[in-house]
């Protein structure tokens, strides 16, 4: 039985011709997503601005979001979010916070269990405030820092040093235009987008090691091919697997896009951009050439064993 080839085994593309290009394009769309986040912001969701969080289940059946949704955005609260969890009749509703202080947000109470009526069973109601939110921003934050510096620990015992500084830039490359773009789109930034970044961090990162992994393995067999034509080599053999995932990743995301509803809409966005169209490139044209930049495979001559097979893969 013939297997499914998608990259034919032979495939010898020349990926680092495009380092003097891609490079200066990376650095260029960094320093841009920087200056998008210092000038234009992000548009934080209720859980980093402060609001109102009401749990509210149904008495007759399974909760119809879609007009539960319509009676709450009639009434004139600003951003209004809806999510089922747990049973199909659990239903969590996020407010924004009302200008106006402890008044406004009790009227805005007494204004949803009016549009909603006796329809549901109030569970929880709770305001929370700017400094609550401030806190869930400064613990993101320093989660995903953390994140960071783990994997930048991890791939220096795993590989070497050089594997994990280039590693760690191709993934702040893929965090800092991940915010650039949720700030040029304006798409709501709460914890969910928090987990969307952790979520691309392990996926680029994953990505990445493969082909460190083919990399280390290259430059054990062939030590005196030179650096650029390992490199493509390594690329070119770890093809075929990264088309396969990141075309099923791509369709799963995408169905979640289209039919996974309001609740996820910026958890799904975010990583389409951050999984599909960054980290694809970023693990290709910016963590595999960096390594020559970083002086990877220096001295290979010296050790070159007599009787190896060291001039071509």
């Amino acid at each position: 039985m013939r297997l499914l080839r998608i990259v034919p085994d032979n495939t010898k593309f020349d990926f680092m011709r495009f380092r003097r290009i891609s490079f200066p394009i990376s650095a260029l769309m960094s320093i841009l997503a920087i200056s998008l986040y210092f000038f234009h912001g992000l548009n934080f969701g209720i859980d980093f601005k402060g609001g109102l969080l009401i749990e509210v289940q149904t008495k007759a059946g399974a909760a119809d979001l879609a007009t539960m949704r319509s009676a709450l955005g009639a009434l004139g609260l600003g951003e209004v979010q809806l999510q089922q969890f747990g049973a199909p009749d659990d239903v969590l509703i996020r407010i924004a916070e009302q200008p106006g202080g402890d008044a406004a947000q009790q009227e805005a109470v007494t204004k949803v269990r009016g549009a909603l009526g006796s329809a549901v069973d109030y569970r929880r109601v709770e305001v929370v405030g700017p400094r609550v939110s401030g806190e869930l921003l400064s613990y993101g934050v320093i989660g995903l820092g953390l994140a960071i510096f783990c994997i930048l620990i991890y791939l220096w015992f795993r590989f070497e040093w050089q594997f994990a500084l280039g590693a760690m830039i191709a993934n702040v490359h893929d965090i800092v235009l991940t915010i650039g773009f949720m700030s040029i789109t304006q798409i709501d930034f709460d914890l969910t987008s928090i987990a969307a970044l952790l979520t691309i961090l392990g996926y680029s990162l994953n990505d990445t090691v493969v082909i460190y992994d083919r990399i280390r393995e290259m430059l054990r067999r062939y030590k005196k091919l030179p650096m650029p034509d390992l490199l493509n080599a390594s690329v070119n053999q770890t093809l075929s697997r990264s088309v396969i995932t990141h075309v099923t990743v791509s369709l799963a995301l995408l169905s979640l896009l289209l039919f996974g509803g309001q609740a996820i809409h910026s958890f799904t966005a975010t990583m389409m951009f951050g999984v599909v169209l960054v980290g694809t490139y970023t693990s290709v044209f910016i963590a595999s050439p960096i390594l020559i930049y970083l002086g990877v495979g220096t001295g290979r001559d010296a050790m070159t064993a007599p009787g190896k097979k060291d001039d071509k893969p």
